[in-house]
């Protein structure tokens, strides 16, 4: 990647004038800050890590660091605070910095900066994970006045390029049909991906972006960007580039109706940007997050999942007692580990037949349920299945005892008609009385109920009738209060019950973030379960979360595909079922039996190993993704045809496959396994060069056709 340029001029005096250069390091890549003769804070560097780190001293600055508002910059600010005394500008020169080791082995860098004339501190963090080659950048904002000032934007984190070209790759769609791909090239003036949904935030775009330096990235080589905010509500990145063809990129909160009053001595700390720097394409950096992400930001990380059998789409809401009980049988034949009992099971007064109504009433429905859940954790103990439960603590309908007695822990307008979303309303967490109350949600079912070993949590509204009868007067405040609401509530979930798992799940991909991946294991990417469709949303979300993070089930969503090619969809992550075996024929049943016992004995290579996406399902009617387990190096391929024209030929270079991952020198035995017959079809034996360099005739002309292949490492 190119130095940066930001001064082209520089003669030998300039150079040795300057202070000494902060690094930040991974072991691949370095990110350069010098401290100038004016005291501010200069970003010289961003790209490949040089072995000498006293060559950083000749490069020239760049713009600083975290450029402020109202001084001589005439682009988007990073921080623009208004002082007690309404002055709109700051200036922010260096104090110092310190680098520690932290328990996990990770690297922190806090560069510290203050505005002399009124005394407010900005500290930068940014912590290295150097063998994965993440970085994770916050900001703190210090009010050193008497008085309270206002925030009006505080990102978390200002990147700076001088490059060629930008390429902006996003992630939007909609319900049922989340993370679509899309790249743009960036010219002069802002783009901003973002969203005001609140508590629902990302419905229409996901909260990660792929950024190609110079060029388009590809899926195995290319200089990119890839960054995400761990934040589990209102984000926004801005990509500016200016009349010099520099591009600045800053990411955070979003500063809509969010505007940020610190009281004297108050600090307000931002949500974490989390990115990584690749030379070698969208693939490695996929790794490098897949990789992270396992060994320090998900909720248990390294433990395996749980496959599952989900009643929704068996029942709905119509079942009782004893349709549920059989269903758990039908977890126990299946071979799944738990049985996850979906919404519909609460409200007396307002029983839950629809969605209408009951939600906020988290007491069991007694024509439903007459022994309650424990007749269903015993039915699930008995079977030697696990019993997980669907909840939706955040939400209320107004057809609910919970709005008949708690109307003002509701976000309402109080003058106004109220507008719903999926006939509901999102409670205000920016209260501790209503933190209280959904954390007791959680704590009296598990008190009562304690063999309950999984929610699924979810999150079906954006925020609406945005007012919080809490906040009074600091209505700017309650977006943000609201998600440190929700992180104070899953704390002390996670303090309390260390071993409850838990499904973040918001209408589908409506919450896809690694902050809240902290407490959640995994998180359901879409209510889109067609097989065909689901390649597209598996193959975006995969860019930046690892399988074990993907919920996949098979259910009835597009009938005309066959079980096998659903399963094997679902397959490539956290396998889960959700469909009747009565539905099913009786050798699509013995099949998906089967299935599961392949994917029992593919998890380790799945869950943990390393991702090389083949073969897009965006650039024709075949897709191929592999994994390669770090342990043996064993790896499992799966293929799909998808629509083949009428009358199509396939060229023996289309029909080939070509691996990644493998070692050259290696032999591997080629296996087509997961069949439908039952029956293990040996291909041949390579070595790993072949297969990577020749690869193999795999994908047909078979309509709906999928193969899943077991390469075993000789």
């Amino acid at each position: 990647m190119k130095l940066k340029k930001f001064v082209f001029l520089l003669s030998l005096a300039a150079i040795s004038a300057q202070a000494e250069d902060i690094v930040i390091s991974t072991d691949s890549n370095a990110l350069v800050y010098n401290v100038a003769d004016n005291g501010r804070v200069y970003q010289k560097y961003f790209g490949k890590k040089l072995a000498n780190p006293a060559d950083y001293a000749a490069i020239p600055n760049g713009p600083e660091i975290y450029i402020t508002s109202g001084m001589e910059d005439y682009y988007e600010p990073a921080l623009h605070i208004v002082h007690a005394d309404g002055n709109p500008s700051t200036l922010l020169t260096y104090t110092g910095h310190k680098t520690s080791t932290l328990a996990d082995g990770a690297k922190q860098t806090v560069i510290s900066m203050t505005d002399k004339a009124y005394g407010d501190m900005v500290d930068v963090y940014f912590i290295a994970y150097p063998e994965h080659d993440i970085i994770k950048t916050y900001t703190t904002v210090t009010n050193g006045e008497k008085k309270p000032i206002e925030l009006e934007k505080y990102a978390s984190s200002m990147l700076h390029f001088d490059n060629g070209d930008y390429y902006l790759t996003q992630f939007n769609g909609d319900w049922a049909s989340e993370a679509n791909a899309k790249e743009t090239k960036l010219e002069y003036g802002r783009k901003q991906l973002d969203t005001k949904l609140g508590a629902r935030a990302n419905m229409f775009c996901s909260p990660f972006f792929q950024l190609g330096i110079d060029s388009p990235a590809a899926e195995n080589s290319g200089n990119l960007l890839v960054g995400t905010l761990g934040w589990t509500g209102n984000y926004r990145f801005t990509f500016e580039v200016d009349h010099k063809g520099e591009l600045r990129v800053i990411s955070g909160i979003n500063p809509y109706a969010s505007r940020r009053k610190l009281g004297k001595g108050e600090t307000f700390t931002t949500p974490e940007f989390i990115f990584t720097l690749s030379d070698a394409g969208r693939g490695k950096a996929s790794r490098n997050f897949h990789d992270w992400a396992r060994d320090h930001q998900l909720y248990k990380g390294n433990d395996t999942r749980m496959t599952l059998l989900n009643n929704w789409e068996a029942t709905y809401f119509d079942f009782d007692e004893d349709k549920l009980i059989k269903l758990i049988g039908e977890a126990k034949d299946l071979g799944v580990d738990m049985f996850l009992l979906d919404d519909g099971w609460f409200g007396n007064k307002y029983p839950r037949h629809s969605d209408t109504q009951g939600l906020g009433d988290w007491d069991e429905t007694k024509n439903k349920l007459p022994n309650g859940i424990g007749a269903l954790t015993a039915a699930a103990k008995k079977n030697g299945v696990k019993f997980g439960l669907w909840i939706e603590p955040e939400m209320v309908n107004p057809k609910s005892e919970l709005y008949e007695q708690h109307k003002d822990w509701v976000i309402t307008l109080p003058n106004r008609d109220e507008y719903y979303f999926r006939n509901q309303l999102v409670l205000d967490l920016s209260n501790p009385k209503v933190q209280d109350y959904v954390f007791g949600v959680v704590d009296g079912l598990m008190t009562k109920y304690p063999d309950i070993a999984f929610f699924k949590w979810d999150c079906n509204s954006p925020i609406t009738n945005i007012y919080s009868n809490y906040e009074k007067m600091d209505q700017n405040h309650l977006y943000v209060d609201y998600v440190n609401g929700l992180y104070n509530v899953l704390e002390r979930i996670q303090k309390k019950y260390p071993d409850l798992l838990m499904m973040m799940c918001s209408g589908g991909g409506g919450r896809s973030d690694y902050e809240g991946l902290k407490y959640f294991t995994e998180f359901w990417p879409s209510d889109n379960t067609d097989p065909i469709e689901r390649l597209y949303i598996q193959w975006g979300f995969s860019q930046i979360f690892p399988a074990k993070t993907l919920c996949a089930h098979v259910t009835t969503w597009n009938r005309s595909t066959p079980v096998k090619f659903r399963t094997n969809v679902a397959m490539m992550g956290k396998l889960g079922f959700d469909l009747k075996l009565d539905d099913l024929t009786e050798e699509e049943a013995d099949y998906c039996r089967r299935a599961i016992k392949n994917y029992n004995a593919l998890k380790p290579v799945i869950l943990e190993g390393d991702q090389y996406r083949l073969v897009s399902p965006y650039e024709g009617e075949h897709a191929a993704t592999m994994y390669v387990g770090k342990k043996d190096g064993d790896a499992v391929l799966f293929t799909f045809d998808i629509y083949p024209r009428y009358r199509q030929t396939i060229s023996k270079a289309e029909s080939n496959v070509k691996l990644n991952g493998l070692v050259p020198s290696a032999r591997y035995a080629v296996t087509e396994i997961d069949r439908a017959d039952g029956n293990d079809s040996k291909v041949g034996e390579y070595s790993g060069e072949y297969l990577m360099t020749v690869g193999l005739p795999l994908f047909t002309l078979n309509k709906l056709n999928s193969r899943v292949f077991s390469i075993k490492k000789m």
